[in-house]
């Protein structure tokens, strides 16, 4: 997560928040305090030079109205005398003019070079003073070129009596001294404002630290915890609001922390389950899209989850010739996916159900996959064996049933036909039997009902002993060819059923051995195992049948095997019993050439050898 940087924190707004509220209350007080102060000033100066002027005032009147001697001084020189010893006593003073009653100026005081003394007025308020007899008001103004505030007004001169207006008083008064104090008073408020605003500013710091430092911690926990680590805890120093949400905060780590854990737990579980099912899993979402699949499924389809992910499970099992759309899985249950190539045969069962939120609205489906190649091979092969042996025991049974029924019809009077009936008749019932007998052979071996009498065996005097005897019986038109070694060879085995298994593949080569053939007999060691051959010069077999001369009641020419009497059980049993010697039987063939029957055995290693 990207650091929130010092401009965009928490703690610069409450810091903000503080000085704005600060700034905000001192500039309310300020703005009432400077006006009420500039009123009261304002005030207190007018009051202070209208008493100063109506002092004047009554001076001037008294001028006006003292009689003059022939050595009295001029009026006009006593009402300026008047004037500029009030404009030396009162700095504030800008202009001073007395006016006769023919709005002439007789005294004056002013800075200006040119001196209105002598001059007509016609200033409205010197005017209205003639006219109506009452001071005017005093005006605020701004002093041409320097802009300074003053106020000026008049006050009427009367005659003893106070009648008659005899002249008039004209003033202006600077009010520089007020706001020059107003404005130090100002200043003086501004330095403390920002020195509020700095001392504000240093304690919101403080104050928005021990805020957000908490949050920061907070924050920083939650970032560990979002790893998986919930170990750490928030240290909480307060039981307010913020302390409380550390402890909630702490409460909801052990939680998630409890609750990670069961659901890590669960997940190593299912994980488990799923890795070691021997059927596959596939889980959809509700459109179809693949988002889970173990390691067996993908063993099953041949791809793996990296490269399913998101693909339609329709797609991927092959399933559009079943299924238009996903959901029709919910009706059909499980079907049958056929993903067999050229190279290999594969059968696949799929078992569908769906999966609900916790609003029973459909989220999913769970597919189940498992490889039914060998249970509907096996299914086939049984289908196929009740049908051969209802085969196997048909033909023979309706053989001795024509024959019976000739009998019965009168042949048996007939001394040429009957014994020849009943030899044929007692030769398949001798074929029915040994037909039995090596079914019921198979099913014990089937079902592990046969046991092996085991002993220690040399195997290459055991194997004449067995071609002797075939030696003795078979017909002269085939020779027996031997390529056995002279150094002995020991075998740990049944020799009743290794007998049996010599005895099923020597006669096949006998049987389909050509007039003046040979059977070559082969035996020699490779590593830790004995490998013998037996080679007829027959009729061979087409490449494609070679693997299936051991399966049970298959034949290459079945009409000339059953001629001969096989029952297409003896190679089969001979692969149960190798087999269950821990050895491997295999063949040969080509057709024209003849056929080559293989097996080996383990060989007895020379501790065991010298125990036994």
């Amino acid at each position: 997560m990207k650091e929130v940087g010092f401009f965009q924190s928490v703690r610069l707004k409450l810091i903000l928040v503080y000085i704005l509220l600060l700034l905000l209350g001192i500039q309310v007080i300020g703005v009432y305090f400077v006006d009420r102060l500039e009123e009261e000033l304002e005030s207190n100066f007018t009051s202070s030079i209208e008493g100063q002027l109506s002092s004047l005032t009554y001076s001037l009147q008294n001028a006006f109205n003292t009689e003059r001697g022939e050595d009295s001084p001029p009026l006009s020189s006593d009402l300026q005398g008047l004037l500029n010893d009030f404009s030396d006593d009162n700095r504030d003073i800008g202009k001073l003019m007395v006016v006769d009653n023919n709005q002439t100026v007789v005294a004056a005081t002013t800075t200006s070079d040119q001196s209105p003394i002598g001059k007509k007025v016609t200033d409205t308020k010197i005017t209205k003073v003639f006219l109506f007899g009452d001071a005017t008001e005093p005006e605020p103004r701004r002093e041409e070129g320097t802009n300074y505030r003053l106020f000026r007004g008049t006050n009427p001169i009367t005659d003893e009596s106070g009648e008659e207006i005899v002249g008039a008083l004209y003033y202006e008064v600077y009010m520089t001294d007020i706001y020059e104090q107003l404005g130090e008073i100002t200043s003086i408020f501004a330095k403390g404002t920002v020195l509020a605003i700095s001392v504000t500013a240093l304690l919101g710091i403080l104050v928005a630290r021990t805020i957000t430092k908490p949050l920061t911690q907070m924050k920083r926990q939650a970032q560990i915890m979002a790893t998986g680590d919930f170990s750490q805890k928030v240290d909480v120093k307060g039981n307010d609001e913020i302390g409380q949400l550390g402890h909630t905060f702490n409460d909801l780590n052990d939680k998630l922390k409890l609750a990670t854990a069961t659901t890590e737990g669960e997940r190593r579980k299912l994980s488990s389950v799923l890795s070691n099912m021997s059927d596959g899993v596939i889980a959809t979402d509700r459109l179809g899209a693949i988002t889970l699949m173990n390691a067996p499924a993908s063993k099953l389809i041949g791809q793996t989850f990296e490269e399913v992910q998101g693909q339609s499970l329709v797609d991927v099992l092959d399933l559009n010739d079943q299924i238009e759309e996903i959901s029709e899985v919910e009706e059909t249950s499980s079907m049958i996916i056929d993903l067999s190539s050229e190279d290999s045969h594969l059968l696949l069962k799929a078992n569908f159900s769906v999966v609900e939120d916790e609003n029973h609205k459909q989220d999913g489906y769970i597919t189940v996959i498992s490889d039914v190649t060998e249970q509907q091979r096996v299914e086939k092969e049984r289908r196929e064996f009740v049908s051969n042996v209802s085969h196997e025991l048909r033909t023979p049974l309706t053989t001795m049933r024509s024959y019976i029924e000739a009998l019965n019809d009168g042949a048996w009077q007939d001394p040429d036909i009957a014994p020849r009936f009943l030899d044929v008749t007692q030769n398949e019932t001798d074929r029915m039997i040994r037909l039995v007998n090596d079914l019921l052979q198979l099913t014990k071996m089937d079902h592990k009902e046969t046991s092996l009498i085991k002993e220690r065996v040399e195997f290459v005097g055991f194997f004449n002993q067995v071609i002797d005897r075939f030696s003795m019986n078979k017909d002269e038109k085939v020779d027996f060819v031997r390529h056995l070694p002279n150094k002995n060879m020991y075998v740990w085995m049944d020799k009743d059923k290794i007998t049996q298994v010599l005895d099923n593949v020597i006669s096949n080569a006998i049987k389909y051995s050509p007039e003046g053939g040979s059977i070559r007999f082969d035996a020699h060691s490779t590593k830790k195992q004995l490998r013998v051959s037996i080679t007829d010069e027959g009729i061979g077999m087409p490449p494609d049948t070679v693997e299936k001369i051991f399966d049970r009641f298959y034949r290459v020419d079945k009409s000339r095997a059953r001629e001969m009497g096989g029952t297409g059980l003896g190679l089969a049993i001979a692969r149960e019993m190798i087999e269950a010697h821990h050895g491997k039987i295999w063949a040969e063939s080509r057709e024209g050439k003849g056929t080559t029957v293989y097996f080996t055995l383990p060989l007895m290693s020379q501790k065991r050898r010298g125990q036994s």
